[in-house]
């Protein structure tokens, strides 16, 4: 999104602000991924992320799965970091009807993380589900538990009981909880920072904070997020039906966003719905990444299929589920609370033939070779570091598309955020410092009309003297151009707005019916789209990257 290395950023950071704490969340064997990684490259992460500067490193797993949070605990506490294992938070403690997730079994996972030798512990309340009776229930029996543990809370005021869940929390024995400043803060991000301080203040639990000193970097961040609107999700109210459908704070703004996108802004009470279906499908789990991709995938899926729950599993051995939910019934990312949903496991693992997975997944998964990569990234680009090798080890795709970008652009961190995300118009005149003593005086004199190969001359002046340079324009694609659409035996569609992202066939090759054959990618789910006949592919309408509508032709089958 930024175009710009997380390590130098984050060194930049730390440079500036040397004597206040650093905090990342760290995703157990997952570190900062979708998926398992190679026990080294936690490891190895975990040790640059401590030299780069973080301190605090906040671990969870998504589904609580006590093999992947002991990795990362291990990991984050030999790097030198100070460690705060995580509960992640679902159902509700104050409910003796919302089942398995009840006092006991949070109580069993606090004294789990303790044995590991975490320094604090944490609840993770994703979702915002913590309300002000289930924090006081939690939080009380936790330290009644363990009564020299630091205690932290962590929640989400989509609901909009945030500030009281926190006070309650403060009540009841947390020596922390996480707050926003009012500026960012409130409906699915964190209660508001004043809002607590002020009602505290005269109590015993008075934090001490001055407002007169808040005010001011309120006001700045409120300004800071006025250069962000168009990233804003159009969410312009707290959501209660969070306690129904359960989606976590960060998915929620996504999938609201990518929705309106996609056009499918019409769909969202019934995404919301199918949300709660599908996690109850999985198997009634915690939901944060990249568990909560998985419910989300699911419930995309079933949208765009017109699936129930009945449906799904009386299909589960022929419907082409997205890659996710199938990677998580074969235990790719953990073991859920109570085991996994049968028969509905079964079935999808049997129909492709795969065999699930039992214990830890990283266990299994050889060393990264860190050595050989950093050979074969020094063939293809500059100046390589180990942060580079890193950075490709955990993100490979997107590590190519920011040096393939960089190649054309340069290092556009020098940027301001404005002139990052807003283009300069004719007669605009801005300064860029690029380092101690090097600024340059950039005017914008006139863009040409676009020529037939799509380019434009671009004038401007540099400190004085005059540039034409050629760009290439765009917004000149045919945004409009209409695909031919599915509908006539043989042909396969796409099942929904996205970009093709993986193409497993080209014309000539012979396919069976219910073979994958492409993937699709659309608000963050990737969906596998199957042959609708046997035969061989005479056309190809598409290639990876394409985006493509709901319908669109994707190949045909004769």
């Amino acid at each position: 999104f930024l175009h710009e290395c997380p390590w130098e950023r984050l060194e930049r950071l730390r440079e500036k602000v040397p004597d206040v704490p650093f905090q990342m969340l760290l995703r157990g064997a997952n570190a900062v991924g979708y998926t398992n990684y190679p026990d080294n490259m936690v490891h190895k992460f975990c040790d640059q992320a401590h030299k780069s500067g973080v301190d605090i490193f906040r671990v969870f797993d998504s589904l609580n799965y006590l093999e992947n949070l002991k990795l990362g605990v291990d990991a984050a506490g030999s790097a030198g970091g100070f460690v705060e294992g995580a509960i992640s938070y679902t159902g509700d403690v104050s409910d003796p009807t919302k089942g398995k997730y009840n006092l006991e079994y949070y109580i069993k996972l606090a004294r789990d993380l303790e044995q590991m030798g975490v320094h604090s512990l944490a609840i993770k309340d994703m979702a915002g589900l913590l309300n002000p009776r289930a924090a006081s229930l939690l939080v009380g029996a936790i330290r009644a538990e363990l009564p020299d543990m630091p205690i932290h809370v962590h929640t989400h005021d989509t609901s909009g009981t945030g500030v009281a869940s926190m006070i309650a929390a403060a009540e009841a024995g947390a020596d922390i909880v996480d707050a926003a400043m009012d500026a960012m803060s409130g409906l699915t991000s964190q209660p508001s920072l004043g809002a607590i301080v002020n009602s505290v203040r005269g109590t015993d639990l008075d934090t001490g904070i001055d407002m007169n000193l808040i005010n001011p970097l309120n006001t700045y961040w409120e300004n800071v997020r006025s250069l962000y609107v168009p990233f804003e999700s159009g969410q312009l109210s707290g959501s209660s039906d969070v306690y129904n459908h359960e989606i976590p704070g960060g998915q929620y703004t996504n999938l609201l966003f990518q929705s309106k996108q996609l056009g499918l802004t019409d769909k969202w009470p019934q995404i919301k719905q199918k949300y709660a279906e599908a996690n109850v499908i999985l198997g009634d789990i915690p939901k944060v990444t990249p568990s909560s991709k998985v419910v989300g995938d699911l419930a995309q899926f079933m949208v765009s299929q017109n699936l129930d729950t009945e449906s799904v599993l009386d299909q589960a051995d022929t419907l082409g589920f997205p890659e996710s939910v199938v990677q998580y019934l074969r235990g790719e990312i953990g073991v859920p609370p109570g085991g996994f949903p049968e028969p509905l496991r079964s079935k999808v693992l049997s129909s492709r033939n795969l065999e699930p997975i039992e214990g830890r997944p990283g266990a299994s998964l050889a060393d990264y070779d860190f050595e050989v990569a950093k050979q074969l990234l020094d063939e293809k680009y500059f100046g390589i570091t180990d942060k580079d090798v890193l950075s490709h080890a955990m993100y490979p795709d997107v590590f190519v598309e920011w040096k393939n970008y960089e190649e054309i652009y340069g290092q556009v961190s020098v940027l301001p955020t404005n002139l990052f995300l807003n283009p300069m118009k004719e007669g605009d005149e801005v300064e860029l410092t690029t380092g101690f003593g090097k600024s340059y005086l950039i005017k914008l004199s006139s863009v040409k009309d676009m020529r037939s190969d799509g380019t434009r001359t671009v004038a401007f002046t540099l400190n004085g003297e005059q540039w034409f340079i050629p760009v290439t324009d765009h917004s000149s694609e045919d945004e409009n151009t209409r695909r031919e659409k599915a509908g006539e035996p043989g042909t396969v569609g796409a099942p929904m707005p996205g970009v093709v992202v993986n193409l497993k066939v080209k014309i000539g090759d012979l396919v069976k019916e219910g073979e994958a054959v492409a993937t699709l990618s659309a608000m963050k789910m990737e969906t596998v789209i199957m042959a609708t006949a046997s035969g061989k592919v005479d056309r190809l309408l598409v290639n990876v990257g394409d985006k493509v509508d709901g319908d669109d032709l994707i190949m045909s089958i004769v």
